[in-house]
């Protein structure tokens, strides 16, 4: 059976949750709309104050817009099969939905090793910034992140599209790669290569960048002044904090992917499951909100005025 004359996917990971499932639906549309609001308030804020027109912003816009775009493809697809009986997803919008997730966590990683590059040049070579990072460099790098991923993950989808499957049930609330290419019949070979190839260039190497700038920033903070060091903390912690909180929702979602977790409880897997897809687009604007003051203060005044 070719992976094309499949037309639906069964999701098996949902439970029937009798009158409780219209609670669920409010619950998860009034997060969905807290992020929708927070996130397009920033980007608001950042487009039209040309005070933001920095590439630090620039670059915090990009990531929101990647929180929209990424809430955006999980949040409707949960809200109908919350109230739906049956749990099917048609073989299209499946792969559509893998397209955007797996994109989504690409722009993610690519997004938070640009801005902390940005801000390695900031505190370490202040004189030269400018120089370094000008408007062209900061709209390749933008490019960059939204171009890569989308290629990179087209291919892969690519590569799955024709795998022969055995069945069409996916022990997930939503659609995920590897869960489809556990239901190959065919060799995955090729898969499996592109896969930790893949997994190298979108996720090691921007964690080993972000590594890199970061020890270099801290050697700089314990040898140099308080000013210095006050500096590199206000706008070091809410991007390590960012990394760190998408980072843990990650190895999750990988660890559940490859090893078997019957031994949770159902409810915890699919909580845990959507960590990185739910938390980390209220997250990081919230906490960006709050501690670049800049934002912090003309939000306070857009909103109280």
């Amino acid at each position: 059976m070719n992976s094309t004359q499949v037309s639906y996917f069964m999701l098996a990971a949902y439970v029937d949750a009798g009158v409780f499932k219209y609670l669920y639906f409010t619950l998860i549309m009034s997060l969905y709309i807290l992020i929708v609001c927070i996130n397009l308030l920033l980007i608001v804020v950042i487009c039209v104050n040309r005070s933001l027109h920095e590439p630090m912003y620039l670059f915090l816009c990009s990531l929101f817009v990647n929180e929209l775009y990424g809430s955006s493809g999980l949040f409707p697809f949960l809200l109908v099969q919350i109230l739906s009986d049956i749990h099917t997803v048609s073989a299209p919008f499946c792969f559509l939905q893998i397209f955007c997730v797996f994109s989504y966590v690409t722009v993610e990683f690519l997004n938070l090793a640009v801005m902390s590059y940005d801000r390695y040049l900031a505190i370490c070579y202040p004189l030269q910034y400018n120089t370094h990072m000008t408007a062209r460099k900061v709209a390749m790098l933008v490019g960059a992140t939204w171009f890569f991923p989308f290629l990179t993950i087209f291919a892969l989808i690519s590569l799955t599209l024709p795998l022969q499957l055995c069945g069409n049930i996916i022990n997930r609330v939503y659609c995920g790669n590897y869960a489809v290419v556990k239901l190959a019949c065919s060799d995955t070979s090729l898969l499996n290569v592109y896969g930790l190839i893949y997994a190298f260039i979108a996720v090691i190497m921007p964690l080993v960048l972000i590594v890199c700038t970061y020890i270099k920033i801290f050697r700089l903070c314990f040898s140099g002044s308080k000013q210095t060091r006050q500096k590199a903390v206000s706008t070091c912690t809410p991007h390590l904090a960012s990394l760190l909180n998408f980072s843990f929702g990650c190895c999750f979602q990988l660890l559940q992917s490859r090893f078997d977790v019957s031994s949770f409880p159902n409810v915890l897997a699919i909580l845990l499951s959507l960590y990185f897809l739910t938390c980390q687009p209220l997250f990081t604007p919230v906490l960006y909100g709050l501690k670049m003051s800049k934002i912090h203060n003309i939000c306070k005044r857009l909103l109280c005025g």
